[in-house]
């Protein structure tokens, strides 16, 4: 690649450990991560290792920044990307191999920026939606994401995909017991707000001024009756009659707008 076509360098976020592992890898236990937006994300991560591109050449020239010195890339056509990925996957020209990003702890968001709020997941295990929750999380400035280890996907290129680069700057904490997280978060001082269609109060009635972890179930089911218990306060989106309930990612997006533009 010629060094006139790309004059920008990577811009390395300052160093914070993130989230995320999961068994969605390659057989060498790496996970391979596709399309330019997830692509460049990881490669701008400074906790990222890794291993290898595969890509057209357009696909390379999409990017912005200079490589790695010495990263391998092969050169590949786009039916042959097609083969590295998910079926019927718009790989935009690139698959990176790295290594998984390393796990995070509950502690270490509990106190960091106590305005920026929670978001915990129970049995939210559509990688799509997990994506799209991490997309919105970054762009509402919430802290980090909440799963249960065994009830949630693995880090893999959907999720990544569907995040849109958020996976490389959202934190993504998974705990063995849901519950006895949310205990650690309601003594770190969050109010916790589980976000059910069955509440009498709408959310903007039932948030506080203070810090907020919103708890969002998972399609279908909803919040399992013990991590319910385990909420604060139950509250609704003031949705249409018309229609039943709204997918989980878009209650995420639409909730966390609310409490960032709340009256302080």
């Amino acid at each position: 690649m010629a060094k006139g076509d790309r004059k920008r360098a990577l811009k390395g976020r300052a160093g914070r450990m993130q989230g995320g592992r999961g068994s969605g890898r390659a057989s060498t236990g790496q996970v391979r991560l596709w399309g330019r937006h997830a692509v460049e994300a990881a490669l701008k991560n400074p906790e990222r290792r890794h291993t290898k591109l595969w890509a057209t050449r357009d696909g390379v020239a999409s990017l912005d920044g200079e490589l790695p010195e010495n990263f391998t890339i092969e050169y590949a056509e786009v039916a042959d990307l097609a083969r590295l990925v998910t079926r019927d996957t718009p790989h935009q020209g690139l698959v990176l191999e790295c290594a998984p990003l390393e796990d995070i702890h509950l502690d270490e968001v509990l106190h960091g920026d106590a305005d920026r709020p929670l978001v915990v997941l129970d049995q939210v295990t559509d990688p799509h939606n997990v994506g799209a929750i991490l997309r919105s999380a970054s762009a509402f400035n919430a802290a980090a994401i909440i799963t249960q280890d065994r009830h949630a996907p693995p880090e893999s290129g959907v999720v990544a995909k569907s995040a849109s680069g958020a996976l490389e700057t959202v934190p993504w904490v998974r705990v063995v017991n849901l519950a006895r997280a949310m205990d650690q978060i309601a003594e770190a001082g969050y109010w916790r707000i589980g976000m059910t269609g069955d509440a009498q109060d709408t959310l903007a009635e039932a948030l506080p001024a203070g810090p907020v972890a919103l708890i969002m179930g998972a399609e279908g089911d909803g919040m399992r009756q013990n991590i319910a218990g385990h909420c604060d306060s139950l509250a609704k989106l003031p949705i249409s009659s018309d229609i039943e309930s709204l997918n989980v990612s878009n209650a995420a997006a639409i909730a966390l707008y609310a409490i960032a533009t709340r009256a302080n």
